[in-house]
């Protein structure tokens, strides 16, 4: 028999208690006339038991070659595959380098490489080396598109844009890479979004392949967003296996209280549990009995200790596979499970696939569409969903009375602040926008500009924590005729001092077609009026709900030319302004949006007009 076939035998019957001297210095000698061919033709189809000793024969094979010719850089190669799979990174790691050596131009090792670094935190190695690699154009693709994320993590914006750029120039064809070259430039305020040129690809079919979160600021039409995340989701599960079966019971269960299942990557510092925390500890337990289905980062935060201590149980899933969380959320008997995520990051859109409550929902994480055929309803408000809209969503809109948005009512304890210490001028009126970048439009910050050259003296202070957004949103004033000193930068900062600061402005100026949310109720509650421009969409009328709660309408706009008009008249007519402004009280907030036992009462009620009960 040939030393391949030897040695092949021997793999198969794998057993660690055979390895003995003896053993060894026989396959030891049937690798010695083995060629490279021979060594990756061996290391095909190893079964799990005989990898540790695929290794070692790699190894030695290796050592007894002492070559350097560029082909030993494949065995090197699949030497670190081989013990990455076995758990030992660190080893694995000095195989690619050693592949790296011989092969320069060998782009999976690159990739694998920088993939270690990465998980063992050097992420801006794993960026360096990427950055290093040599390939021909469809292994650049990968390590351009492996950088930019890897970059994009980093939140060194720039470079991840030129990466993903550089990509779509060697394949326009990439949806993915599109979704994030576009976000990317969102969050630079890189305006237009799609202006660089990609060849063969029309600006309106790149938006139309900007992913869930990018399209919400980016389309103001319920069909047009409807269309962009079926598309995205189609994307993301072509290769994804269906769900075998339903789970749930089609006719439910009989229990006395209704369990309800909440089901969430945020459970955290995030804006859904700012929100969500006194409606968990709110929920009336002679009636209803919560769970929750945590697949959140552990960050040690107050509010997660907090909303995880409001749960009556606690199910962390985040390493679970989502074939696995449907089955235990079947196992618990949900009789609504509530989907928190949507279609954005860390979201678990599979789980809902598998059917695993007989009622399925999905509330305030996404506001729009998610087209999943397992959901039953989206939970809003008839401001926010017009009942004559209703028909464009899915899943269809459930109506919750008043308005759609819970609310913490707890007591904020504030630091405290001036606007010499924020970097304001005293004696003027100061517009403010602290929503994150990507919802800034170009033609909302054209707006915005229009209203400071009407508005002698104004200035705009604006949330803006990248130096690309702020160098893009000051020479775009600029070039609009605005003194860019006029464009005040502020930076991110902790819960107290974003709340507190919020009181320093004027008037908050709302972003369309993608709104303030937590930030607008977060700005009402703080004294602060907030002008916004409802259009279409969900997204695009979040501010108009709270602002008709707390019965506003005078802050509520429907075209651009109204909402710069009366941006103006604040700015320049004081008695119509402080009139306007001691409307927007601290008590008036509580009183609308902050009476959290009665919106948990009415959240109940609707739930259980639509849980399904088995009938006598």
């Amino acid at each position: 028999m040939a030393p391949l076939d030897l040695l092949r035998n021997e793999l198969q019957n794998a057993s660690p208690a055979a390895w003995g001297p003896e053993r060894v210095a026989q396959w030891q000698e049937w690798l010695r006339p083995l060629t490279v061919p021979d060594l990756l033709a061996l290391s095909a189809g190893v079964s799990t038991e005989g990898r540790a000793l695929l290794v070692q024969m790699l190894h030695k094979w290796l050592l007894m070659q002492g070559s350097t010719t560029p082909a030993v850089g494949l065995v090197w190669f699949n030497l670190g595959v081989e013990l990455a799979t076995l758990g030992r990174p660190a080893d694995a790691a000095a195989a690619y380098q050693n592949a790296l050596l011989l092969r320069p131009d060998l782009w999976q090792a690159a990739v694998n490489l920088a993939n270690l670094r990465e998980a063992a935190g050097d992420a801006a190695g794993a960026a360096e080396l990427l950055g290093q690699a040599l390939q021909d154009d469809q292994a650049r693709i990968t390590l351009f598109n492996q950088r930019g994320r890897v970059l994009e993590g980093l939140r060194r914006l720039a470079e991840a844009e030129r990466c993903y750029y550089q990509s779509l120039l060697i394949d326009p064809a990439q949806p993915d890479v599109v979704q994030h070259w576009a976000f990317t430039r969102q969050n630079m305020c890189a305006w237009p979004v799609f202006g660089p040129p990609v060849p063969g690809r029309a600006p309106a079919d790149l938006q139309a392949q900007s992913g869930a979160l990018a399209t919400l600021s980016l389309t103001d039409t319920v069909a047009g967003q409807r269309r962009a995340i079926a598309d995205w989701l189609d994307r993301r599960w072509a290769n994804a296996p269906a769900p075998t079966a339903r789970l749930a019971p089609v006719d439910g269960y009989a229990h006395e209280r209704l369990r309800i299942g909440y089901l969430s990557s945020d459970f955290c510092a995030h804006p859904i549990s700012y929100l969500l925390a006194e409606l968990f500890e709110r929920h009336d337990r002679s009636r209803v009995e919560i769970y929750g289905y945590c697949s959140s980062p552990e960050d040690g935060s107050d509010t997660r200790r907090r909303v995880l201590a409001a749960l009556d149980h606690c199910r962390l899933v985040r390493s679970w596979d989502d074939d696995s969380v449907a089955r235990l959320i079947r196992s618990d008997e949900i009789d609504i499970l509530i989907d928190l995520n949507g279609a954005t990051a860390g979201d678990r859109l599979r789980v809902l696939r598998w059917k695993p409550a007989p009622v399925q929902a999905t509330y305030l994480g996404f506001i729009g569409p998610v087209p999943v055929p397992e959901l039953d309803y989206l939970l809003t408000d008839a401001f926010a969903i017009p009942p004559h809209l209703a028909a464009d969503y899915w899943p269809p809109p459930l109506y919750l009375p008043g308005v759609y948005q819970a609310n913490d009512s707890r007591a904020i304890q504030l630091p405290s602040v001036s606007r010499p210490a924020e970097g304001l001028p005293d004696n003027c009126f100061v517009f403010c926008c602290f929503s994150n970048a990507y919802k800034i439009s170009d033609r909302m910050f054209d707006a915005w500009m229009a209203i400071l050259k009407a508005a002698d003296g104004a200035v705009l202070w604006i949330l803006a924590d990248n130096e690309w957004a702020a160098a893009n949103m000051r020479a775009r004033a600029a070039d609009r005729g605005v003194d860019p000193a006029r464009v005040i930068p502020a930076d991110r900062t902790d819960p107290a001092r974003y709340r507190a600061r919020l009181a320093l402005a004027d008037l908050f100026l709302d972003t369309g077609p993608y709104n303030a949310g937590t930030i607008a109720s977060d700005a009402l509650r703080m004294g602060l009026p907030l002008l916004t421009l409802s259009g279409e969409p969900f997204a695009s009328r979040m501010a108009g709900s709270l602002l008709k709660a707390m019965d506003l309408p005078e802050l509520i706009t429907t075209d651009l030319p109204d909402y710069i008009s009366r941006a103006v008249r604040h700015a320049t007519d004081p008695v119509w302004h402080a009139a306007l402004r001691a409307r927007v009280t601290p008590a008036k907030w509580h009183e609308a949006l902050g009476d959290t036992p009665r919106f948990a009462r009415a959240f109940e009620d609707t739930l259980l007009r639509v849980a399904i009960r088995p009938r006598d």
